[in-house]
């Protein structure tokens, strides 16, 4: 994948033959990408949508079991679908526009309750949270 480093974190018991194979599966071959380390051990593991549907389910999962596999308390893995839960970049873009002209537009001294309640309506706080 062009949009991955060049060197990432893999689980050592996922070979470099299964990643190649696995890697085609991945939209826009994005392969897991090992994002964020916890010192208990916890971590962040992001990863593109599997194309097949009928391999999605064997490719997660030996993915997922080399993760947990890696883990030092051998910890399940928890997944979340982030395009369920998390705003689009064009929300989030949205927002920003909303601040940024609520900060420029709308002197916060005069209408303090109505300042608020247009922030509130910007996203923006909910979405950097």
């Amino acid at each position: 994948s062009s949009s991955l480093p060049e060197y990432f974190v893999v689980p050592s018991s996922l070979a470099d033959q299964d990643l190649k194979l696995y890697s085609y599966s991945f939209i826009g071959r994005r392969m897991p990408l090992w994002s964020w380390n916890h010192p208990n051990g916890s971590a962040l593991v992001r990863m593109a949508n599997i194309k097949d549907v009928l391999q999605q389910r064997r490719i997660d999962q030996r993915i997922c079991n080399a993760i947990t596999r890696s883990h030092p308390l051998r910890s399940d893995v928890y997944k979340s679908d982030l395009d369920k839960c998390l705003p689009n970049i064009q929300e989030i873009q949205a927002a920003h526009i909303k601040l940024k002209q609520l900060c420029v537009n709308e002197p916060f001294e005069e209408t303090e309750e109505k300042w608020l309640s247009s922030l509130e309506n910007t996203h923006w706080l909910e979405y950097i949270r």
